[in-house]
């Protein structure tokens, strides 16, 4: 089955097509089928996901999932939340998209360093989690989407450490597991993020509501 990913970002990409793995999907970029971005007008990250699932359906006529993402620091109210992937400002270069991302999460990260820097530095005062919305509806106007939320615990750390990942990796380190999100092998990221999380959720939906061989995908 074809399932639109509404994003264009090949590192979530990659992600999510692993984490999804176990079901018959094949998961295309909508970037690939020429649909621009969906806005992204709301508070919550299930409201967001939920407009771009339905943007990507509508524009492809095809099943669609969208994930919302970000990092919310308690000290901070929350934030950067919903605004995550644009916290910072950054001019817009003519250079490629994975070029402008790597450029925009460096001045995300700094911006939140920055935010931080007259917090207190014990875990109490650095506490924050990795949320995750997953939607996904078999048509635009889906009356039964899927909808999974997963949530990675941790606290932010005073400067950067590791390079894998992207996004506030650097920066978000794991007590459990010892190390930033930015060093953990993929497979081990690949189990216990937020995205694990809330694909886990997703996985059992999708078996039982659209895999079940009593409905199809429209």
């Amino acid at each position: 089955m074809k399932l639109v990913l509404a994003s264009n970002n090949a590192k979530k990409l990659k992600e999510l097509s692993e984490l999804l793995a176990l079901l018959p999907i094949e998961l295309i970029p909508q970037g690939a089928l020429g649909i621009p971005e969906a806005e992204e007008p709301h508070l919550t990250f299930i409201e967001n996901a939920l407009t771009k699932a339905r943007h990507a359906a509508a524009a492809s006529g095809l099943p669609a999932l969208a994930d919302d993402s970000g990092l919310c620091v308690d000290a901070l109210g929350g934030a950067p939340g919903v605004h995550s992937a644009r916290y910072a400002e950054v001019k817009l270069n003519a250079i490629d998209r994975e070029t402008q991302r790597a450029l925009q999460d460096e001045a995300n990260n700094t911006r939140l360093l920055a935010e931080l820097a007259t917090r207190p530095a014990d875990p109490t005062g650095r506490r924050a989690r990795f949320v995750c919305a997953l939607v996904a509806v078999r048509h635009a106007d889906d009356p039964e989407p899927l909808i999974a939320f997963g949530r990675w615990d941790g606290q932010i750390l005073a400067e950067r450490r590791g390079s894998g990942g992207f996004g506030y990796d650097p920066l978000m380190f794991i007590p459990g597991l010892g190390a930033t999100a930015a060093e953990l092998p993929t497979e081990i990221k690949n189990a216990h993020s937020h995205r694990a999380l809330a694909c886990t959720q997703l996985l059992t939906l999708m078996q039982s509501v659209w895999f079940s061989g009593e409905a199809e995908p429209r």
